[in-house]
């Protein structure tokens, strides 16, 4: 009986999980899934420049396991770029983890593509509105305010960013 696999960490969960080439209905498209860890070990590899080694780490499987994830993954996108396929990024085995930062747990040294995309919390600008949760009130954002320290004026509770 083999060993169970073990779950992939995971540090940042795309905003984004599907492309297609513009102009053809995602009908008439073959789809190429990407698995999370296969994007995981993209992101870390080849966007953040990390290497095999320290992205096996944070991934918590071995260097041999990861260039053999990164090669899959690799081979998909080339796929669906050559050939005019979707790209859907879901499943696999993997754990969502807090993401490490240099900071002292003040929402400092996230570093880039830790946010969480545009108009989805800490990256969405000055402009835009905090809404209640409970009670769908809507208030201006202020510049500098975190809606998540503000309180709702109808209900009292936490706002979130809108």
């Amino acid at each position: 009986m083999p060993r169970p696999r073990l779950h992939r960490r995971i540090r940042f969960w795309p905003g984004v999980t599907h492309f297609k080439p513009a102009g053809v209905r995602l009908a008439e498209l073959h789809e190429v899934v990407l698995t999370m860890g296969e994007f995981e070990a993209i992101r870390l590899c080849d966007l953040e420049d990390t290497s095999q080694k320290d992205a096996a780490k944070k991934m918590n499987v071995s260097q041999p396991t990861l260039q053999r994830v990164l090669a899959s993954a690799r081979k998909k996108i080339a796929d669906a770029l050559a050939n005019g396929k979707s790209i859907r990024i879901e499943g696999g085995e993997y754990k969502m983890v807090a993401p490490r930062g240099q900071g002292r747990g003040l929402r400092r040294g996230m570093g880039p593509g830790m946010g969480r995309g545009r108009m989805g919390g800490m990256a969405a600008g000055p402009a835009g509105e905090c809404i209640c949760p409970n009670c769908g009130e809507r208030v201006p954002h202020q510049r500098g305010i975190p809606c998540t320290e503000r309180k709702c004026p109808k209900c009292g509770a936490m706002m979130t960013r809108g």
